[in-house]
C-alpha cells in the first residue's frame, strides 16, 4: 500500500474513532496489555535480533551507545510498557469533556468540548517501547497514528506492532487501520508531505532529525530537539541533598533526555569541593568549563561552572538550555520561586530530580514525547496534550439577524 493510501484509511480511522465509546477504547488498551504479556517472549527475541545487528555499530563507533541502551528492550521495560497502558485504561476519558458552557441567550447554548487532533505522524528513533506507549495514549485520546520507527529497531517494532493489532482485531467495535506503521525513508519524506491528512508530526530523536523534521514540513510538530537539563546548587542548599538529587539525575538513566547535563555551583556555597568528590566517587566525569555548554552528553559526564549570584545561573540557563527541565537545590523558599518563575522551561523543579520529568512519573500514564513548545502543549505529553477542543452550538431556530436591530440581547451566562 503506498503512503498516500494509507494516511487516507488512517483519516477515516480518525473520523470513526472519534465517536468510539470510552468503554471500548479502554478494552482495547487491556486486551493490548494482556497480548504483549503473554507474548513477551517474541518481543525479546526480535529485539535480541536487532541488538545483536547494531552491537557492531557500537564497536565501530557508528552508534553512540545510548543509542544501544534506549534500543534494549528488558524485562523492567517491558513491565512499565505494559503498566503504562494499563494506567492509560485507568485514566477518565480525555474527549467529549464540556471544558465550559455558556448560554448566549435563553434557549441558545455553547459548548467548549475537547475532541481527538485527528491523525498523528509519529517519528521516532531507536526506543521500541514508543509504540506502545503512543498507542495507547492515542487509543484512549480516540485519534489514529501512523508509525515511523529507526531501521535500528525494525524486528522488535514490527513484532510490538503485529501483537498491538493482534489484539485490536479481537475487540468489538473497535474501527480498523487506527494504528498503522510505515518503514521506508520514503515514507518519511511523504509523511512530512502530507498535510491533507496528518494533524500533527511527532519526533522522538534526536537533535538532527528533530530539525529536519521542522524544516521539512508545513505540519505541526510537537516536540523538542535537546534535552540540556541543569541543576543549580544554590549556597543555601543542603550537601546531602545535593548529592542525590545530582547523582539520580545524572546515573539513574544517563542516556534519557532529562538526565542532567550541566551542573551550576554557587560560589558561595560553602561545600564545594565536598559535593564534586561526592559526585567523582558516582563515577560522573566532571568537565570543568567545556567550549560547548549545550551538549547533550547522553552519559556520565557533567559539564560544571561556578556562578557569583543566582541571576548568573538563571541568564545562564535560559542561554545555553534548551527548555526542557531545570533544577534548583536550595533551602531558600524565595530563592526557589524565583528560578522557577525566571527560568524558560517546560519544567522547573526546587529538590527534586530533573529525571522526574517523565509523563508516567506525572501520572499520565504514559507520554508521546516531551515538548519544549509553548503553544498547545508543553513537556511531557500525555492524552491531555493529544486533544484539542470544538465548540457546538444548540439552538432553536435563533438567527443573528434578531440580535442585529431585532431587539434581540445576548445574556452570555456561563452555566458551569
Amino acid at each position: 500500500m503506498d503512503f498516500i493510501k494509507i494516511a487516507q484509511t488512517a483519516k477515516a480511522a480518525s473520523l470513526e474513532i472519534a465517536d468510539v465509546e470510552i468503554a471500548v477504547r479502554n478494552r482495547a488498551l487491556l486486551k493490548i496489555a494482556e497480548e504483549l504479556e503473554t507474548r513477551k517472549e517474541e518481543i525479546f527475541a526480535a529485539n535480541k535480533e536487532d541488538l545483536d545487528a547494531s552491537a557492531k555499530y557500537v564497536e565501530w563507533g557508528e552508534m553512540p551507545k545510548s543509542v544501544f541502551n534506549r534500543l534494549k528492550l528488558d524485562e523492567n521495560k517491558m513491565h512499565d510498557m505494559i503498566q503504562g497502558i494499563r494506567d492509560v485504561a485507568a485514566l477518565p476519558d480525555p474527549v467529549n469533556k464540556k471544558l465550559f458552557v455558556r448560554e448566549l441567550d435563553k434557549g441558545l447554548l455553547l459548548y467548549k468540548i475537547s475532541c481527538p487532533i485527528g491523525v498523528l505522524g509519529i517519528i521516532f528513533e531507536a526506543r521500541p517501547d514508543v509504540i506502545a506507549q503512543i498507542s495507547a495514549l492515542a487509543i484512549k485520546s480516540a485519534n489514529a497514528v501512523i508509525l515511523k520507527g529507526g531501521k535500528e529497531a525494525k524486528n522488535t517494532n514490527r513484532k510490538i506492532f503485529s501483537v498491538i493489532n493482534s489484539a485490536l482485531a479481537k475487540v468489538k467495535k473497535f474501527p480498523k487501520n487506527v494504528l498503522q506503521q510505515v518503514y521506508t525513508r520514503e515514507d518519511v519524506g511523504q509523511m512530512l508531505a502530507c498535510d491533507k491528512y496528518i494533524n500533527l508530526i511527532i519526533p522522538r530523536g534526536g537533535s538532527s532529525l528533530v530539525k529536519y523534521i521542522k524544516e521539512n514540513t508545513k505540519i505541526p510538530v510537537l516536540g523538542h530537539a535537546d534535552g540540556i537539563c541543569h541543576i543549580f546548587v544554590d549556597e543555601s542548599a543542603d550537601l546531602e541533598m545535593a548529592e542525590k538529587i545530582i547523582i539520580d539525575s545524572k546515573t539513574q538513566y544517563p542516556s534519557a533526555c532529562n538526565s542532567v547535563e550541566t551542573l551550576l555551583i554557587h560560589g558561595g556555597f560553602p561545600y564545594k569541593e565536598k559535593l564534586l568528590a561526592a559526585l567523582q566517587l558516582a563515577e560522573i566525569k566532571l568537565n570543568y568549563m567545556p567550549d560547548n555548554w549545550s551538549v547533550e552528553y547522553g552519559d556520565k559526564i557533567l559539564a560544571f561552572k561556578y556562578v557569583d549570584t543566582m541571576e548568573e545561573a538563571i541568564n545562564h540557563i535560559n542561554t545555553f538550555g534548551s527548555g526542557h527541565t531545570d533544577c534548583i537545590i536550595t533551602r531558600d523558599a524565595a530563592n526557589g520561586e524565583k528560578f522557577m518563575n525566571r527560568v524558560d522551561s517546560a519544567g522547573v523543579y526546587m529538590n527534586a530530580s530533573t529525571r522526574f520529568a517523565d509523563g508516567y512519573r506525572y501520572g499520565f500514564g504514559a507520554e508521546v514525547g516531551i515538548s519544549t513548545n509553548k503553544i498547545h502543549a508543553r513537556g511531557p505529553v500525555g492524552i491531555e496534550g493529544l486533544t484539542i477542543y470544538k465548540y457546538k452550538l444548540i439552538g432553536n431556530g435563533q438567527i443573528v439577524a434578531d440580535y442585529i436591530g431585532g431587539g434581540r440581547k445576548f445574556t452570555h451566562k456561563d452555566l458551569n
